[in-house]
């Protein structure tokens, strides 16, 4: 759990209220809830850019899973008016915004062979992962605000950097340094983290260590290998012993002399 008010936070305020409406809209879309069923709004015919279509199938009803994450996820937020509460309700609302940024047009032809003389369709969540990515973009270019003078909203931390709009993160801390165990702030450090030698990325050892080195050990485990098919329908594999190279970040100096005495 994130305690202070850094981008990390942000992020996953917005990734959970996104989460949220995602889960909500696809259990209504399956009939799982009660509560509601495909969006209602999309019936009858419409236009596009291709041409006429009669709205079918299932819409996903992504309203109501919006309008049930504010509900729910905003509940807290809404009884305190300190600049957390503040930054918290804008993120989840960035949040769900995303989901709905991603919904798509989805339709199926009829016809003679396929020749599509007439369209139904339907709206369509796109696959969480694309708003995953979304947010992650948000997440690095997040905005750093300070409150306003009257306590209603906030404006840039730095006047060089625009307004933060509706679909943008915002934080008003500066994150801790995440390296370092410190469970005030809810890290709890790289030291013993398994990093990745040859990467490049965030999961390098060179990133994941923060340059303090990492320790490599020779285990050896049992993986399946040498796997046939076998007519019909089986795979058989081989029980194979490996040896493999784990590495793992070092400790700090400082904790390392700390554990010593």
């Amino acid at each position: 759990v994130f305690v202070s008010g850094s981008r990390e936070s942000a992020f996953v305020h917005a990734i959970s209220s996104a989460g949220v409406v995602f889960a909500i809209t696809r259990a209504c879309s399956q009939g799982e809830l009660k509560s509601c069923s495909c969006d209602p709004k999309k019936k009858g015919s419409a236009r596009d850019s291709k041409g006429h279509f009669d709205w079918g199938g299932c819409s996903d009803n992504v309203d109501y899973g919006v309008k049930f994450a504010r509900a729910f996820v905003d509940a807290k937020e809404r009884k305190g008016k300190d600049a957390r509460a503040l930054m918290n309700l804008h993120n989840n609302r960035a949040g769900r915004k995303a989901v709905k940024r991603f919904l798509q047009q989805e339709c199926k032809c009829h016809g003679v062979s396929g020749s599509c003389t007439l369209r139904t369709c339907w709206l369509a969540m796109a696959d969480f992962r694309k708003t995953g990515d979304y947010l992650w973009k948000k997440y690095n270019g997040a905005i750093q605000v300070v409150m306003n003078q009257d306590g209603t909203g906030f404006t840039v931390a730095n006047k060089r950097f625009k307004k933060p709009t509706k679909n943008d993160l915002v934080y008003f801390e500066s994150s801790p340094d995440y390296c370092i165990r410190d469970r005030d702030v809810g890290s709890l450090g790289t030291a013993g983290r398994v990093c990745n030698q040859t990467s490049r990325g965030m999961d390098s050892c060179e990133v994941m260590c923060c340059g303090r080195g990492y320790d490599t050990s020779r285990v050896s485990r049992m993986t399946k290998c040498e796997c046939k098919f076998h007519w019909c329908c089986a795979v058989r594999c081989q029980d194979c012993l490996e040896v493999v190279d784990i590495h793992t970040c070092k400790a700090p100096k400082s904790a390392a002399w700390i554990s010593r005495t």
